[in-house]
This record gives structure tokens, sequence and C-alpha cells, in this order.
């Protein structure tokens, strides 16, 4: 693996092993028998703010014995119009390795094109792949396993985190079910390329969360969406709460991504009854990001 982009472009056999370095990773956290990023700097581009990305990024990157040098677009010339193309051919000369944060997708794939080192997704619009591995390895450890995991997601459904849990879906073979107002559903060009039986769409939370072993949420505005006021209002009746929790499975996870809007998506009961889960899911995020660069260093 060379970079790594999206959950999309993962095999099953990628995810199993890159779940598996993350336990290994884990178990072993100050005690790591190699430094693998020695001597190593890895530029942090990020044009979207952060807490969680950025901290498991800079740690994971330190405990593997590399500098992390993190880059806000008003430290460099993409803040004022340059071409991702050529900060890439710069920044390819310059580092080992580049996590970028940002909106278009397609930049993350012109940046490793173009620079030639070792690029890693740490969130776009399309997909958020660090966080869905994150999220797999959680369900591992709280479940067990995830075949045989009924998996309900509430919310935006096609959001980032939306398309990477499909993407999962379809190459794992769990079942999701995606619940999501009219007007926020996976449109049919999607669904068609992403060719799941075992993903299911519905309007109706309830339906999803029926007997589901995992209740997933995330923002209803994702960043730059803050002033959609019209969309929110679109989601009435989505959160997260203990009368919709009332039709899943008895001993079922609940997961959120951070950061939470109480009242909004989930209920502060909620998160607070399942908080050590989800902490438990933001923690994870290090020992999955450093599996990740541990791999593209292989």
């Amino acid at each position: 693996m060379k970079h790594f982009l999206s959950i999309e472009a993962l095999s099953a056999a990628d995810i199993h092993g890159l779940l598996a370095s993350a336990a290994r990773l884990k178990r072993a956290r100050g005690a790591h028998g190699s430094q693998p990023l020695a001597g190593q700097t890895w530029a942090l581009i990020f044009t979207k703010s952060s807490t969680r990305t950025r901290v498991s990024f800079e740690v994971g990157i330190r405990e593997l014995g590399g500098f992390p040098m993190f880059l806000s677009k008003n430290d460099i010339q993409l803040g004022r119009g340059e071409p991702i193309k050529d900060t890439a051919r710069v920044l390819g000369r310059l580092v080992q390795g580049a996590v970028i944060r940002t909106f278009a997708q397609q930049d993350v794939s012109d940046f490793a094109s173009y620079s030639g080192i070792p690029t890693i997704n740490a969130l776009t619009d399309d997909e958020h792949p660090c966080q869905i591995l994150a999220d797999l390895l959680t369900i591992e450890e709280k479940l067990g396993a995830l075949r045989g995991c009924k998996i309900a997601f509430i919310g935006d459904g096609f959001s980032n985190m939306t398309r990477s849990w499909m993407w999962a879906a379809k190459h794992l073979g769990f079942d999701l079910t995606v619940a999501a107002p009219a007007g926020y559903q996976p449109p049919g060009w999607f669904l068609a390329a992403l060719a799941a039986p075992n993903v299911r769409v519905t309007a109706d939370p309830l339906v999803a969360a029926q007997d589901a072993h995992v209740i997933n949420t995330d923002v209803w505005l994702s960043m730059g969406q803050e002033d959609q006021t019209d969309k929110e209002r679109a989601f009435a009746g989505f959160e997260v709460n203990a009368g919709l929790l009332a039709h899943a499975a008895p001993k079922h996870l609940v997961l959120h991504c951070l950061p939470a809007y109480r009242g909004k998506e989930i209920s502060e009961e909620v998160l607070e009854l399942h908080a050590d889960t989800i902490f438990q899911q933001a923690e994870n995020r290090l020992h999955v990001q450093k599996a990740i660069l541990v791999e593209l260093m292989g």
C-alpha cells in the first residue's frame, strides 16, 4: 500500500490487516520494538479545523519516531491559491509523507500523484477513512467481531462518514441500514456503483434501529454547512435518544465520531450513558493511524 486515500479503494484483507496491526500497536504502546518513522518529517496539511485528527496524528507520528510538521492553509501558499499539484511537487522533495484534511477528495488524490510520497486522507467531503477504521476497531473490541453485526447509521445519508460506512459494509459484508430524511439519502447512482445488497436505506430511524447491535450517528451539518438551517430542520425526529435505542438489540453500542451536538443528533443522556465507548472510539484514532503509517512504510 503506497497511499491511504479511501475505504472504497481498500480490500477486505487490507481492512482486516490494518485492524489487526492497530490492535497490536495499541497493546504495545509505550514499548514499541521499532520506530519505522525515525528520521522522517511528515507534513500535516489541514484546511479544515481539527481536534482528534490533528492530535492523534501528531502523537502517532512522534511515537513511531517521526517529526510532524503542522501546516494550516494560512501557513502555506495553498491559502493564496497555489495549485495543489505545485505544493505537492515541492513538499515531495522535502518531507517523507503527508496527511491531508481538506474539502475535495480530488485534492488528496492529486497530492498523492504529484508528490510521489505516501499520502493519507485525514478527511475530505467524500470520505473519512481513518475514522471508520477506528469505529471498526472499537466494535471488534466491544463485541468481539464484525461478522453478524447489524449496524445502523442515523443521520445524513450521504456525508463522508456514511459513504465510508457503506464502502466498509460492501467490503466486509456486515448488515448496514442508513436512516436519513428524504433529500439527504444516498443517490441512486451511488447505490448502483456500490452494488451492495447488505446496505439498505430508509427514511424511518426506528426501522434502522430495530435489533441493531451498533447505532452510529454524526453531526447533521458537516464543516462548511453551518449556515444551512433548512437542512437541520429536515432531521427533526432523527435524534439518537432513549426512545430510539429501545428498538435496538439488548447489548448495543452507540458510536459518535465527535464533536457531538447534544440535543440535536444525540441526546445528552445517551451520549453520557455510552461515553466510555464513544471516547474509546476517539482514542482508537491514534492506534489505527499508527497502523496506517506502519503499513505505508512497509
